[in-house]
């Protein structure tokens, strides 16, 4: 008989073959590429006014125009992109470990989980995006504090997520059989846990993803994230709306940037999500 291979393998099979999922991955490629190859893809210097191209429209010299300031539109996006990629990863990669971490605990020991819950419940209680409004009140504007806030906020998603995988692998026989050889509760979440419950946290890792990215720019557009002359993508969003009648593309293709990469996400967690679990 030929073995079957191995389990990751085939996850990777039929996620190439979800034609979806493969469109998210195109388009998040795309901009990862455009915002890492910046210095070489951007025509000016982000930065660089010039005040006789003010406000033009997309053309050969400035391919998606200029702003008020004279700056060229398109450098600025792929600049913004690493400001709004680089936020999504940081605060994703924060707030996954703090989230597992305690959602492993919640799960395995039930004495803890109480209290646990009880402080996830009250940061659920209030929305995302107001949460994370009133952190930066606390905290002051800046993406920095933006960053902590949306960290916070999504923390308890983290948690409720792996807390239900923990309680239903847990009670496996295969958990009871270890435990009952007096195998160390640190061994038993690293080694037989932890690797079990993978699949749904990678699928809500890449939504939250983009999740964050959207949170960042709306904390920008709201003048609480990036400050300008960052070009961040929810900042020219919000420079741009003061000039819509005149030089519509200061806001729409920023705004077309955020729905197209928040877009990607979701659909490759989309894929994700059916080639973990097919059934």
């Amino acid at each position: 008989m030929t073995p079957s291979p191995p389990y990751w393998l085939q996850v990777a099979k039929r996620l190439v073959r979800n034609k979806t999922a493969m469109g998210g991955a195109i388009i998040l490629l795309l901009f990862t590429i455009g915002c890492v190859c910046a210095p070489l893809l951007a025509p000016y210097p982000i930065d660089q006014m010039n005040f006789s191209d003010r406000m033009v429209g997309p053309g050969a010299k400035h391919l998606l125009g200029t702003d008020d300031f004279g700056r060229d539109i398109f450098s600025r996006l792929l600049y913004g992109g690493r400001i709004s990629l680089l936020t999504g990863l940081i605060t994703v990669t924060i707030a996954s470990a703090i989230g597992v971490t305690l959602g492993v605990i919640a799960g395995y020991y039930r004495r803890l989980d109480m209290y646990i819950m009880q402080v996830m419940d009250i940061l659920l209680a209030l929305p995302a995006l107001l949460l994370a409004i009133a952190i930066i009140a606390v905290l002051g504007p800046g993406l920095t504090n933006a960053m902590i806030a949306i960290v916070i906020a999504v923390i308890p998603s983290y948690v409720r997520v792996t807390r239900a995988s923990v309680l239903s692998i847990r009670e496996k026989e295969y958990v009871e059989a270890v435990r009952a050889l007096g195998i160390r509760d640190a061994v038993i979440l690293g080694k037989h846990i932890l690797p079990n419950i993978l699949s749904p946290i990678i699928v809500l890792m890449t939504v939250q993803f983009g999740s964050s990215i959207l949170a960042a720019a709306a904390l920008s557009f709201l003048g609480l994230g990036a400050q300008p002359p960052a070009p961040e993508w929810g900042a020219m969003v919000y420079v741009g709306k003061a000039f819509l009648g005149q030089a519509w593309w200061m806001s729409i293709f920023p705004g077309m940037a955020i729905m197209l990469v928040v877009l990607g996400f979701n659909l490759l967690g989309d894929g994700l999500r059916d080639a973990l679990d097919p059934k």
